[in-house]
């Protein structure tokens, strides 16, 4: 029996009155493992990845229901700074705190957090942070400039290391190459490949090429519902459903 980390139940998710994005999900994720969500733009995907950071409570007309849990918590009914420590987030665009060197960029959700830490123990987060997302070597001259002065790539990989810094349960990341040359997304993708052993990752993709080369298993959502979700390899070699194969053969829409 594998390991679930995440469990979604009955989970609806609505920005408007009587009108789910996400309607009615179910689905169990896997420790150590990568999971994708696919589908078309508009089906409820990043709405679905946002719900597990509680990040709709930003907006007070966002209603969810049904349950989420995190290691066997109900994380719709725990402190959403609680949360957010176990479930780290990476976004579509690269977002280095602007005013913040590398250095404390990393260190971020612990400056945040009001949690203290030794010089020492700072040194030790931020060298093995950058070391794990392949960054040391390229910024360890550097720590003092401001994260915007790295390339797009760099950037990206400097928000997965401040994510990481948490140490979190969970790694959520919301379509993190998009904004990315294929150079960028390669390494990004192998570094992904990598980071399993240590984070559970959950990545939001228009990109089916990126979902089949990185992710164990996958799920396909239409519409607000999730139609489909099974081994990667399974599913892209022979999908359940007709709509989750008029979409992978490029015939939806």
């Amino acid at each position: 029996m594998e390991d679930i980390i995440l469990k979604f139940h009955n989970v609806c998710v609505s920005y408007t009155e009587g009108k789910n994005a996400v309607n009615d999900v179910s689905a169990d994720v896997r420790r150590g493992l990568i999971t994708s969500i696919m589908g078309p733009s508009g089906c409820g995907k990043s709405t679905l990845l946002r719900a597990v950071n509680r990040m709709h409570e930003l907006y007070p007309d966002i209603k969810i229901t049904g349950s989420i849990e995190l290691d066997g918590k109900d994380i719709l009914k725990m402190n959403p700074i609680m949360v957010r420590r176990m479930a780290g987030m990476v976004f579509q665009r690269p977002n280095p705190f602007p005013t913040m060197s590398i250095y404390e960029n990393i260190l971020a959700g612990y400056t945040l957090n009001g949690i203290r830490l030794s010089r020492a123990e700072k040194d030790e987060i931020v060298e093995s942070c950058l070391f794990n997302v392949g960054l040391w070597d390229e910024v360890k001259d550097s720590l003092t400039k401001r994260g915007s002065f790295l390339s797009g790539g760099q950037q990206q990989r400097l928000c997965i290391a401040r994510a990481l810094a948490l140490k979190p349960d969970v790694l959520l990341m919301d379509e993190p190459t998009s904004a990315l040359d294929p150079i960028a997304t390669a390494k990004i993708e192998d570094l992904l490949v990598q980071l399993k052993k240590d984070v559970t990752i959950v990545i939001v993709t228009h990109n089916m090429g990126q979902a089949a080369r990185i992710s164990d298993y996958s799920m396909f959502m239409y519409l607000g519902e999730l139609v489909e979700y099974d081994k990667t390899q399974k599913m892209f070699t022979n999908p359940k459903d007709k709509r989750t194969e008029a979409y992978l053969t490029g015939r939806f829409g």
